[in-house]
């Protein structure tokens, strides 16, 4: 195997990799409502535990989850480092579309394949089958 097609392939491994992560990560309701909410724009986790109504023991694994699915980042202010605030990673969703769109593509022409064949069925009954 060539050193193209070995770096194609790791390259490869590496987005699916990172779309597994995030479709992990926003399996669950309230992380994508988390997701939505700091979308809006970025949030202390007490702010967002307040806003789902969970505990901040379930929110912090909640926010461990979107890290671990590196949808989120967060920083320290400069005002409190004891306060993180969290907002969207930038590109963090680029894999996910490349493969949503590749898998929608694939589906596309699986279903014209699936259309010529059958009116290709369906000429040759109204022709005779010649």
């Amino acid at each position: 195997m060539g050193q193209g097609r070995r770096l194609h392939d790791q390259d490869a491994a590496r987005r699916l990799s990172a779309v597994d992560a995030a479709l992990a990560a926003l399996a669950d309701p309230a992380r994508r409502r988390a997701v939505e909410l700091i979308g809006e724009r970025p949030r202390s986790a007490g702010e967002l535990a307040a806003a789902l109504g969970l505990a901040p023991p379930a929110m912090s694994r909640h926010l461990r989850a979107l890290k671990a699915g590196g949808l989120v980042e967060d920083s320290h202010p400069i005002f409190d480092a004891r306060v993180r605030i969290y907002a969207l990673k930038p590109g963090a969703t680029d894999a996910l579309k490349r493969w949503l769109a590749d898998t929608e593509a694939l589906w596309a022409d699986q279903l014209a394949a699936f259309r010529r064949h059958i009116e290709h069925d369906a000429e040759d009954a109204a022709g005779g089958g010649e």
